[in-house]
């Protein structure tokens, strides 16, 4: 007959049993987890020494020594240095034009004439009545000197002499006034011929010939500009005005006038003067710069850019741009050895003109340093340098999260 078993050893043996299973499944566990991690650890250590032996291919500029100019830019507006609307002096009718719109024209130069006919018979009218009084005055200067003989002789009375000087008195101040209404008349007849009050270039007629013209016509003939030399009103900061103001006090100050992409250069000319108020809403200060403008690239009105050479400095360490990096401690550049290892150098930069940087200390005039791939480059990475000429091998080395090291402590620049 089986022996029959007490539930409590059954339900003891059950867990004694469990237990165990779950001391072989926790085991193999383990031992799985430990294999992974020793994988895990000798693969980084694989890719570690993959990159330390990779060689990254990097583009590589030499530091120049030159002359840097500086310049400052700002945005402006061309002026003409005069315009003109010509209007006539006298009414009459415009018998003929004579320029030629956007003509160039020099001072005196003849634009139009109105008919001169009723303005010479006023000149031929007021000569005849001068003509008039001047005989009547001879013939009364005459009657004087006799009048004179006649009285000291006792023939005649003061009384008539005295009247006789009147009269010679009346009679020349007519002829006075005769010869004010020819000056009157010769001006009036000058003023038939409209010429040019100063040098420009002539803008769109306004009235046609064969129309009766008027002085107090409001639009006049037509628009004189002169265009050389031309002035262009631009704005700067109000920071930059103590700099500008000690090198406009030390000599002359050039400014370029750009087109509006900055593209091409239309005009060069001096700083005229700095305006004598800062306007508070845009904490900016106007300037006038005056350019030669004989090809006439500059235009009344145009929207120009300008660029103010505020300083050169001389025999400065330039660099691109591209090369400064930044990290906490501050500015660095990357700069290869003979051997194409790259090495971190901090830099100090102290101006920035566009894509070009002038290094104050951390660079020597003819290193290589590197202006693209850096973010792939650590202190002693091997690189394979090409000039930005060259043409790429079409290497390229696989990205890596790692950031780029900074500089060591202490020896960080100021990046301007």
């Amino acid at each position: 007959m089986p022996r029959r078993v007490d539930p409590k050893t059954k339900k003891t043996l059950k867990q004694i049993i469990l237990g165990g299973v779950l001391l072989v499944g926790v085991g193999v566990g383990v031992r799985t987890c430990v294999s992974r991690n020793a994988a895990a650890a000798a693969a980084t250590a694989k890719d570690a020494a993959a990159a330390a032996n990779r060689v990254v291919p990097v583009v590589v500029v030499p530091v120049v020594q030159r002359d840097m100019a500086i310049y400052l830019e700002g945005l402006g507006n061309v002026l003409s240095s005069a315009t003109v609307t010509v209007h006539v002096q006298v009414d009459g009718m415009l018998q003929r034009v004579v320029f030629d719109e956007g003509q160039t024209v020099r001072k005196g130069d003849l634009l139009a004439q109105i008919d001169p006919r009723p303005f010479q018979a006023t000149l031929d009218s007021a000569m005849g009545a001068l003509m008039r009084d001047k005989a009547q005055l001879s013939e009364a200067i005459l009657n004087l000197e006799r009048y004179r003989e006649l009285v000291t002789n006792g023939l005649t009375t003061k009384q008539i002499v005295d009247d006789q000087a009147a009269l010679v008195q009346q009679l020349r101040g007519t002829a006075a006034l005769d010869q004010a209404a020819i000056d009157s008349a010769r001006l009036s007849l000058e003023y038939t011929r409209i010429t040019s009050p100063i040098d420009g270039v002539t803008g769109i007629r306004l009235v046609d010939q064969g129309n009766l013209v008027h002085q107090t016509d409001p639009g006049g003939l037509l628009v004189l500009t002169a265009l050389d030399p031309s002035t262009v009103v631009f704005t700067l900061p109000q920071d930059n005005l103590v700099e500008i103001a000690r090198e406009l006090a030390a000599g002359p100050v050039h400014v370029k006038a750009m087109s509006r992409d900055g593209a091409t250069e239309l005009a060069t000319g001096t700083l005229k003067l700095i305006d004598n108020q800062i306007n508070q809403t845009t904490a900016t200060i106007r300037l006038r710069a005056v350019f030669p403008n004989p090809q006439h690239l500059l235009w009344p009105n145009a929207f120009v850019k300008t660029r103010l050479l505020l300083t050169t400095h001389k025999n400065a360490l330039v660099i691109p741009t591209a090369v400064v990096q930044d990290g906490p401690q501050g500015s660095f550049a990357y700069v290869v050895d003979a051997d194409h290892n790259a090495t971190m150098r901090p830099i100090v930069v102290e101006v920035t003109e566009g894509d070009q940087s002038v290094v104050s200390s951390g660079l020597s005039a003819g290193e290589q340093v590197v202006v693209d791939g850096q973010s792939q480059l650590r202190p002693g990475t091997k690189v394979a340098p090409r000039s930005p000429d060259a043409p790429d091998a079409g290497a390229t080395a696989a990205p890596t999260s790692a950031p780029a090291t900074p500089p060591p402590a202490g020896g960080a620049g100021t990046r301007q």
